[in-house]
This record gives C-alpha cells, sequence and structure tokens, in this order.
C-alpha cells in the first residue's frame, strides 16, 4: 500500500486490559538471559515518562486539529494511559526481581522533563519520530515470534498487547505534525522532521545505553563480553535492529507516511490470539 494519509477505515481501539496482576516473573524473565533481559526492561522503565510526553506534545494541539485527527489524538492518548499504567505495573516487577529501578525511573522523567522545555513543534516533531521507532519494534516484535519466544505467557501478552496499539495508532503523531507544519514548504517540512528524528536517535540510544549500563551492573556483567552478546542478540538473533533498519531509513525520504506500510493484518491476527475478552479488563 502507497499512502499519504491514514487509512480511511482506521480503528483505534483504546483496550483497558490488566496484565500479570498478582504474578511474579524471574529475574531473568526473558530466557533466563539477563543481557536479552535488561534491554526489554530498559525499554520498559523508559515508557511511562516517554508516554506521557507523547501526549503532551500531541495534546498541545488538539483544539487545532480537524476531525477525525482529533478523535485519533483522543483515542491514542486513551491507549498511550493504559500502556503507562501496565508498564508501571510490570516495571514494579522488575523491581520486585530484586533490580533498583527508582535512579532509572528518575534520569527518564528527566529526560521528558528537559524535553518539555523547547518548543511546542519540536516536542511534536520529536513525538513522530519516536512514535515511528515504537511502530518498527512492535511491527518487529508480532512479525518474529523469536523475539518474545522466551518469555512468559503474561508478559509476553502484555508486549504484544502494546504493540498491537502502537501500530493501530502510528500515524496519530505524524499527522498531527503535518497538520501543524501545513505552512511550511515541504522542503523546510521534510528538513525539520528529519533533523529532529536524527537527534531524537542519538537521544534514544544514548538514554538506552544508560539504563543498560545501570541494570547490567546490578548483575556485574557490565562488561565489554556483554556488550558484545546484546550486539550479537540485536543485530544478529533474534536480530531486532537489523530488521528495523530500513523502515527506520524510509523516515528520512520525502514523501514518507508511517501508513505506507499498512501492517493491521498482523496486528489483527495477533490480537485475535491474545483473547482480550470481559474477563482480562482491568
Amino acid at each position: 500500500m502507497t499512502a499519504h494519509t491514514a487509512p480511511a477505515d482506521l480503528h483505534i481501539t483504546p483496550r483497558n486490559v490488566a496484565f500479570g496482576r498478582g504474578h511474579s516473573h524471574p529475574r531473568w524473565w526473558m530466557s533466563g538471559d539477563p543481557v536479552a533481559t535488561a534491554f526489554y526492561n530498559a525499554l520498559s522503565l523508559s515508557f511511562p515518562a516517554g508516554e506521557s510526553y507523547f501526549v503532551q506534545s500531541v495534546r498541545y494541539y488538539l483544539n487545532e486539529l480537524p476531525e477525525p485527527l482529533r478523535s485519533q489524538v483522543a483515542d491514542f492518548a486513551q491507549q498511550e494511559a493504559y500502556h503507562s499504567r501496565e508498564h508501571i505495573a510490570f516495571n514494579r516487577q522488575v523491581h520486585d526481581a530484586g533490580y533498583e529501578t527508582k535512579e532509572i525511573e528518575a534520569l527518564n522523567r528527566e529526560d521528558a522533563r528537559r524535553g518539555r522545555d523547547l518548543e511546542p513543534e519540536v516536542n511534536l516533531a520529536a513525538t513522530a519520530a519516536l512514535e515511528h521507532f515504537t511502530a518498527m519494534f512492535a511491527h518487529a516484535l508480532l512479525a518474529d515470534e523469536r523475539h518474545l519466544a522466551g518469555a512468559p505467557a503474561e508478559v509476553r501478552r502484555l508486549w504484544q498487547w502494546h504493540a498491537v496499539e502502537e501500530i493501530e495508532h502510528k500515524g496519530v503523531a505524524f499527522d498531527t505534525f503535518m497538520y501543524v507544519t501545513r505552512d511550511l514548504s515541504p522542503f523546510k517540512r521534510w528538513f525539520f522532521r528529519v533533523m529532529v528524528m536524527w537527534q531524537a536517535t542519538n537521544d534514544f540510544w544514548k538514554e538506552r545505553t544508560r539504563d543498560l549500563h545501570l541494570l547490567l551492573r546490578q548483575d556485574n556483567i557490565d562488561t565489554p563480553k556483554t556488550w558484545r552478546k546484546l550486539a550479537l542478540f540485536l543485530f544478529l538473533k533474534p536480530g531486532m535492529l537489523r530488521q528495523v533498519f530500513l523502515p527506520y531509513l524510509a523516515y528520512y525520504l520525502p514523501g514518507f507516511h508511517p501508513w505506507a506500510h499498512d501492517d493491521r493484518k498482523l496486528a489483527n491476527k495477533v490480537e485475535g490470539s491474545l483473547k482480550l475478552d470481559e474477563a482480562a479488563l482491568a
């Protein structure tokens, strides 16, 4: 599919689902591997502050937006609120498994606070860029079962549910950015968004590397050998960063739109397997 707008039949559905209440998981919950576990823990610990930042950045422009984009922003915000709630619960389990997480969470809140000091259009562009990150990771998680194969069933369901909804709303921040900057020339708008993507990429990996150091030190494995193992995990087997490399580069193309790749069939297939019925509602 080639698209420059969201699909006309797009549905963004906030699912008020709770995962893992009353459960605990092993310290190294991903296949008994402290390195793979640290990667996913670092992501999860960044989500509550990051998703709050995303919602505030987009909602800043809510009253300016036309329908259906305004309603999509409201649904996006509700989905992100549920994601934050569930990852706060998951992060509490990470803490209960023996990791000191308060410093990492505080650092992520400070990262988001500094972001809010920027101009609103920069925050919006950063949100559009980072929502592309989440959509890429979400597609990879759902398309390649190896990524979550070693996770406990309830943890796997949490990450799959999150990924399904990230795919559903992957164009909302981008469409908001395109509407807000509609008076810029095509070149200025393109240059603006790709420069912000470049900076957001650098910041994202700098912050996740910092958080990984803090987690790995707690297992006494913050060593060059561990970082080589992490590189193999990310780039070779299963190789999430290898899988998202071309989708990442697509963001830099003039005319890019998140829905140029319509992966709703994948999301719908996985959602059907999750059985998110009334019994699972929070």
